[in-house]
């Protein structure tokens, strides 16, 4: 939360937002396309993913059972209760898809309280494509769904988690482009694992009188994060720092 901000600055910070955001997300994008292949379903799990194609990959039973593990302690219990996950899991695809997440924010200020969706716009939930959190939470609150569009999802987010955790060459290479990756829960869906990728540039959201005054005026509920210019400039440079260290370290003076 930042104090000393004002309205004036608000509005400037929030269009240089959206500009590194524009330019993060492309990046982010071309580098997943780069990736995707990696990131198949059958690349980890071979024969356990359903396919007309006989597919064995080395650890493939290994990172099923670890799925199984997780599938039988996440959804079987509510809010899922979903029956034993079993083999070959059918899939719908292996495009990913990232959205910016959101969380709720209880804005107070002396006189008031309100309830603000906060957008963090250098973050997003990743997931295969039609799978993510949000699609999760609709097909919970529909009476209507059937047991095998749930399981699909939870089956797809699951495959998710077990192939970037066997896969631990594509968060380096992420960390290395400058991008986080880490699993975190989302409100509604339980002890779901969510995939989130995070930008390394800082985001911040202002005092709460400031962010209820920025919804009155735009008339809506929903408020998002801005840059941390400040903490921007102070951004460290991991290859550069690895550099410095092993050059003081072969004796060599370094500024």
């Amino acid at each position: 939360m930042d104090d000393t901000l004002t309205t004036k600055r608000l509005v400037g910070l929030r269009k240089l937002t959206r500009s590194i955001t524009e330019h993060v997300r492309s990046q982010l994008k071309e580098y997943l396309t780069t990736l995707a292949p990696l990131l198949r379903q059958r690349a980890v799990l071979g024969e356990y993913v359903k396919s007309d194609v006989k597919e064995s990959v080395k650890g493939g039973e290994a990172a099923f059972k670890e799925m199984q593990a997780l599938y039988a302690k996440v959804a079987a219990v509510k809010p899922f209760s979903l029956s034993e996950l079993r083999s070959p899991v059918e899939t719908q695809g292996s495009s990913l898809e990232f959205h910016a997440v959101e969380y709720v924010h209880a804005a107070k200020t002396e006189t008031d309280t309100k309830s603000i969706t906060v957008v963090s716009p250098l973050k997003w939930s990743l997931s295969y494509a039609g799978f993510g959190p949000k699609r999760l939470r609709e097909l919970l609150a529909d009476r209507n769904r059937s047991g095998a569009e749930l399981e699909t999802a939870v089956q797809h987010c699951l495959m998710l988690h077990t192939v970037l955790t066997r896969q631990p060459a594509v968060v380096k290479l992420l960390e290395a482009l400058r991008f986080t990756m880490t699993i975190d829960k989302a409100e509604g869906l339980g002890e779901l694992p969510i995939v989130i990728v995070s930008s390394v540039i800082p985001t911040l959201r202002p005092a709460d009188d400031l962010i209820i005054e920025s919804t009155e005026i735009s008339g809506t509920d929903s408020f998002e994060e801005v840059v941390s210019v400040g903490e921007i400039a102070n951004l460290r440079d991991p290859f550069r720092a690895k550099l410095v260290e092993l050059a003081k370290a072969a004796g060599e003076a370094m500024s």
